[in-house]
């Protein structure tokens, strides 16, 4: 029974980590060069500086933390950054992170699921540090999805070809349907 709770829980992290990273990548084929580092006003980041951090916190959290390997995580380099890599180097590294992460949460033991670990001065077991990530890097994709909306003026079809008006069908005593 813990391997199926264990197995279904892994199965719908992958799934929200690669919805956002799709998200995320519909949105950099909207932007340009110079969009990706253009910052909506002094007190906000770019493009660029959320795909940084990103990567700094998948890093920390997924990779360093659940896969027991030294945090070598310069949080504060991440939002300073203005220039230097290109959407496909951004792209690239923010693609190869969320493939490490994947892998490290894939291959967790049941024992490592449990284990508490300091992360950032917080205290998570390896479900709470999964959650997180994936919470996090949704959060920001939103940010990155609203900000290619804002300079680009139109939609960006993230559910082109779905109704999402469908009712989820229920059973006769008010459950929900499998």
């Amino acid at each position: 029974m813990e391997s199926d709770v264990i197995k279904e829980f892994v199965e719908n992290a992958i799934y929200r980590l690669d919805e956002s990273t799709r998200m995320i990548s519909i949105a950099f084929d909207t932007l340009n060069e110079e969009e990706i580092w253009q910052r909506p006003n002094e007190s906000s980041n770019s493009v660029g500086n959320l795909i940084l951090h990103l990567c700094g916190n998948i890093t920390q959290y997924a990779i360093s933390s659940l896969g027991e390997v030294e945090d070598v995580r310069d949080r504060d380099s991440e939002f300073k950054t203005t220039l230097g890599l290109t959407k496909k180097e951004l792209l690239k590294k923010l693609l190869n992170t969320v493939s490490a992460a994947k892998s490290t949460i894939e291959n967790m033991t049941l024992e490592q699921w449990l284990k508490k670990r300091e992360v950032q001065g917080f205290y998570f077991s390896g479900i709470g540090v999964v959650l997180h990530v994936v919470e996090h890097y949704s959060y920001h994709t939103g940010q990155i999805a609203f900000w290619a909306k804002q300079l680009k003026n139109k939609q960006l079809g993230f559910y082109d070809g779905h109704d999402l008006n469908i009712k989820s069908p229920l059973t006769p005593k008010g459950g929900i349907k499998n």
